[in-house]
């Protein structure tokens, strides 16, 4: 397969297009296909992930289709039907785990499936709840291919997050829906709220209050029917992320990221960034469809390291990949801390972030508390280092990143994943002032 590297470049520039956010996308359809009505959807990320969602709904009678001037439109089933076919939902571990949640409800038998990536991702932390709602699943080993079929029992259902998931919250939230008892999901560490947003969008009687110990109680009274509504869809600020290290990293860099979604919940990664001196200015903060966004503008910066705390790992979990080459070009020591969830992504994350920083001249290693150290090296010489993807889209961006601010080329094995999230990265970029193209050996 033909490799990509990454070289040096100065100066990027210009005003880049961020693609949807892709939690807002995967929601908007999943709502969407079961609402009263027709949505409209602007902005949606389209990537592979969000497709295999997309197709997975029409198997199962919604439909869903992007209309000539580039909106997509869902009209809303009543009742899902029983698959015909397998359910794949390729690389999206979102996709997958809030369709189990959604069907939960349903009194239909689907089997799911993805790709080896997908595959080799835990689901217990999604099945075991949901079978205590009813639900049935079939597995060998926890993982996917799973069959389920879901269950109309109706009965009230309490659920403690054991792990800071938005994706197990979710799922557990969708899987109450249809019923009228209430579904309550107490969660001690805050996650990504867009399932609480979108949901009131479309009606539903849902409340987030907080008990006298500060844990959220997140409480959906089901049976009413969600009504359609228009959606527009943020540019992802996990996605921004890459964009926003390549300029802060790169000497004479000056962008413009339009309408980045800043979301509480979302926005560790700006959060670290800025402590560590990054020169990002928030232009024009307002609201779209209850998501609040803004205008970024991101000037080069000398970075510092930064101590970051598990604390911070809900708000940024999918964004340490590329906080780790942000690190590896500052001054000092970084430590990341908190990072257990990593190891259940796409791919080990951990490991590859300290496996790929090495091989491209940093000193990092993993600790046994699930943390990373780096030793940042300034604007100093690194790279000349050949990246193992492993399907993994952020590993793969992140490391192209990289190579746009070292002094040797940074090699990456197999950039296909970034489909996944990001279709149009690599043109983006080059078309700001990036060194991207295909690399034979």
């Amino acid at each position: 397969m033909t490799k990509t590297i990454s070289t040096q470049t100065k100066g990027l520039k210009g005003t880049l297009s961020i693609p949807g956010d892709k939690s807002v996308s995967h929601r908007a359809l999943l709502l969407g296909a079961i609402a009263l009505g027709t949505t409209e959807i602007k902005g949606l990320l389209e990537g592979e992930d969000v497709l295999c969602t997309a197709q997975a709904l029409r198997k199962l009678g919604a439909r869903i289709e992007k209309r000539s001037n580039g909106l997509w439109a869902v009209t809303g089933t009543d009742a899902f039907k029983e698959p015909e076919s397998v359910l794949d939902m390729g690389n999206s571990g979102t996709g997958v785990r809030l369709l189990m949640g959604l069907l939960a409800a349903y009194p239909v038998t689907a089997k799911l499936t993805g790709d080896a990536s997908l595959c080799s991702r835990p689901m217990k932390r999604i099945t075991d709840p949901l079978s205590k709602t009813g639900a049935v699943f079939e597995t060998t080993d926890g993982k996917l291919p799973i069959t389920m079929t879901g269950s109309e029992k109706d009965v009230p259902f309490e659920y403690t997050l054991p792990v800071a998931s938005a994706q197990v919250k979710s799922a557990v939230l969708l899987s109450g829906l249809r019923k009228k008892s209430p579904t309550v999901v107490y969660e001690p560490v805050a996650c990504r709220d867009h399932t609480e947003r979108m949901l009131k969008a479309f009606g539903a009687d849902i409340t987030v209050e907080k008990d006298r110990q500060g844990v959220n109680v997140i409480t959906l009274r089901g049976g009413k029917k969600l009504t359609a509504c228009p959606i527009v869809v943020p540019a992802d600020i996990s996605s921004a992320a890459f964009a926003i290290v390549a300029a802060l990293i790169t000497s004479d860099s000056e962008i413009v990221l339009p309408d980045i979604g800043i979301n509480p919940l979302r926005t560790g990664i700006l959060d670290v960034l800025l402590e560590m001196g990054a020169d990002i200015a928030f232009e024009n903060k307002r609201e779209i469809a209850g998501e609040p966004v803004a205008n970024l503008r991101v000037r080069s910066s000398s970075l510092k390291g930064v101590d970051v705390p598990a604390e911070k790992a809900p708000s940024m979990i999918d964004e340490y990949p590329i906080l780790a080459v942000a690190a590896a070009f500052a001054n000092g020591e970084t430590r990341l801390n908190g990072l257990a969830e990593l190891k259940v992504k796409e791919s080990n994350r951990l490991q590859a972030i300290v496996d790929g920083l090495t091989r491209n001249g940093i000193d990092a290693e993993a600790l046994p508390d699930d943390s990373i150290r780096i030793r940042g090296k300034g604007n100093k010489a690194c790279g000349g280092g050949l990246i193992e993807a492993n399907l993994d889209h952020r590993i793969a961006m992140s490391f192209m990143v990289m190579g746009m601010a070292s002094e040797s080329p940074v090699v990456i094995d197999d950039v296909s994943s970034v489909a996944t999230s990001f279709p149009e990265f690599i043109s983006l970029m080059n078309k700001a002032g990036a060194n991207i193209h295909d690399y034979r050996d």
